[in-house]
């Protein structure tokens, strides 16, 4: 009886284990399902129901907008998720925090490629050129790059304490430009449009602003299912390394 006990004591937090990574499997699976329909519905909606814009503002290729600016809020708040995770990290370093510090810096560069790569389309079409060193475009050129060194750092340098520190420490201080970027119009002008408070045209139907709206909502859900897909990975990674040098100082072969 005693041993009975003592196996369904040691199995108890296993068991738990298990039903959590199965609760947490299943959330993600449903969020990827109403992100994937969040998707296809956003091309439909956008393509099909969103009126065309006037010749000034791009024409037809002004419906890159409804995913271009939702792209620049989702690196935003996958920047910010990196800044946190970071700073945090700095304070008491954990597995978990580095896990989304990484997380962070890996949405970031994603999402500002989709920027660097959708802004220049429409800019082609409106401005007549694929690029210009206007503040807004140079300045999300520099947070790109810096959410890419983390990256990099991460790849090719290593995964040990000091490596951390080091890109935990640049996560929050390539920050301080994210904010930079979203006044950079305000306080440089330059070409780039200001579309949704007016200066650039405006979301002048319900259908317009309707789209915008759906874009943010469909980034917000992807932003939150790839962060939480990568820091999972990178955690359980982590862990992994974790045991393997715990059974190798033990001499256990592998």
């Amino acid at each position: 009886m005693q041993v009975a006990g003592f196996e369904a004591l040691v199995t108890l937090p296993r068991r738990f284990y298990e039903y959590r990574m199965q609760r947490s499997g299943l959330i993600f699976h449903l969020l990827l399902a109403l992100t994937s329909a969040l998707v296809f519905y956003l091309i439909y909606f956008i393509f099909l129901h969103t009126p065309t814009a006037q010749p000034e503002s791009g024409g037809f290729a002004q419906k890159i907008f409804y995913f271009h600016v939702p792209s620049a809020y989702a690196m935003y708040l996958s920047g910010v998720v990196c800044f946190a995770a970071s700073a945090a990290f700095l304070v008491r370093p954990t597995d978990a925090r580095n896990a989304w510090a990484q997380a962070g810096a890996e949405c970031a560069v994603l999402f500002s490629l989709l920027v660097l790569t959708s802004g220049p389309l429409w800019a082609k079409k409106a401005w007549g050129v694929y690029w210009t060193w206007d503040p807004r475009l140079t300045t999300l050129l520099l947070s790109a790059l810096i959410y890419a060194a983390i990256v990099v750092v991460r790849t090719f340098v290593g995964d040990g304490e000091p490596e951390r520190r080091f890109v935990a420490a640049i996560g929050v201080l390539g920050t301080v430009n994210l904010p930079i970027i979203h006044y950079s119009v305000q306080k440089w002008g330059g070409n780039h449009p200001t579309v949704i408070t007016g200066r650039g045209g405006g979301l002048r139907s319900v259908e317009m602003r309707e789209a915008l709206w759906l874009g943010f909502a469909t980034m917000t859900l992807l932003t939150i299912m790839l962060l939480w897909a990568r820091a999972r990975s990178a955690w359980l990674r982590s862990r992994v390394d974790s045991l393997e040098e715990r059974m190798l100082d033990a001499g256990l072969e592998l």
